[in-house]
């Protein structure tokens, strides 16, 4: 929102950038025919900008090339009402072998599902970013494309392969539009920053800073892992002793990760052979079902710190994690202020 309300201060009101947020998905709503119950469509905002040059150009091809990688359904744009209807191939349940009914059929004008929806929308921005990159007329008003986060509801093999298509169209912008974006998805950021690295681009890290809210970190080169800045976390707040309740439920979550990482079906089990495992996986269980506020929080008593203390060291032991001294560097930098 920032980003959006700076850039119509410096335009006088004239938008120069096109955005991929919570705000076009909202240009997008449902006409599920609820009288009927047959006929439901996706309706579209043709008042906004984000649709300039959607009917003179036609851009279901364009569309599908990206949605064939995402999903299995089709659409049918009708330009003269502004809606979209969905098609999907399905197999036929009265089908029989050695039949002549045919084994499948198209089940037309379907409700998709949200995640199928956020996929579709996603397409037809890649879609129109890539006729703003070929300089198309109607979109010659964007310098900037600032995108929010695009992979919520998406799996972890549609986000490598939303990143992989992401960084080919920016790369094919450079020196043509600048680009932001942002996103809280680890394996999304890392895919990025991977496929981007051979070119200038500024990568950061959004980083909450205690009470004093958040600082902008720059990355380098660095990788970035989520799990990575809270076990930092947790090794500053042992370091400083200020350990609070909630962080037993910090290092149970990343525990949780570890686990599923490795296959465990338990988390317990990423402490498997250390001293006093059968202690610690107890403890874990009993104090990471607190309802801890960390707006509100409330310090660990001494024997519970001590406890704590020594979990999270047998568990950097085991695993010996790179710890970047993201906290250090951050206080250091405040005493020089």
């Amino acid at each position: 929102m920032d980003f959006k309300e700076k850039g119509k201060v410096k335009k006088e009101g004239q938008s120069d950038t096109l955005y991929f947020n919570a705000f076009t998905e909202d240009l997008f709503s449902w006409d599920n025919d609820l009288e009927n119950d047959t006929n439901r469509v996706l309706k579209i905002n043709a008042r906004s900008n984000f649709f300039s040059g959607f009917r003179e150009l036609a851009l279901e091809e364009k569309i599908f090339a990206y949605l064939e990688r995402y999903a299995e359904f089709d659409f049918k744009i009708d330009y003269e009402k502004w809606e979209v209807s969905f098609s999907k191939v399905i197999k036929n349940p009265i089908h029989k072998s050695n039949s002549e009914v045919p084994e499948y059929i198209v089940q037309n004008n379907i409700k998709i599902s949200r995640g199928e929806e956020n996929i579709f929308i996603w397409c037809v921005f890649l879609a129109i970013c890539e006729l703003t990159i070929d300089g198309q007329e109607s979109y010659n008003w964007v310098k900037y494309i600032y995108i929010d986060d695009p992979i919520s509801s998406l799996d972890d093999n549609n986000a490598i392969a939303v990143a992989s298509d992401l960084s080919k169209l920016v790369r094919s912008g450079i020196n043509k539009v600048k680009t932001v974006i942002s996103s809280h998805h680890n394996l999304f950021f890392n895919v990025m920053c991977n496929e981007l690295k051979k070119n200038r681009c500024k990568r950061y890290f959004l980083h909450k800073n205690g009470a004093d809210g958040h600082t902008l970190r720059a990355t380098d080169d660095a990788p970035f892992f989520h799990h990575v800045a809270l076990l930092s976390e947790l090794k500053d707040a042992v370091d400083s002793d200020k350990i609070n309740t909630y962080h037993f439920n910090m290092l149970r979550s990343i525990m949780e990760k570890t686990s599923t990482f490795f296959g465990y079906d338990d988390f317990s089990k990423c402490i498997h052979g250390v001293d006093d495992e059968t202690l610690y996986a107890r403890s874990l269980n009993l104090l990471s079902h607190g309802k801890y506020s960390i707006y509100e929080p409330i310090e660990m008593g001494i024997d519970n710190k001590e406890l704590f203390k020594n979990i999270l060291q047998a568990f950097l032991e085991k695993y010996e994690f790179y710890l970047p001294e993201i906290l250090v560097e951050e206080t250091k930098q405040s005493s020089l202020l």
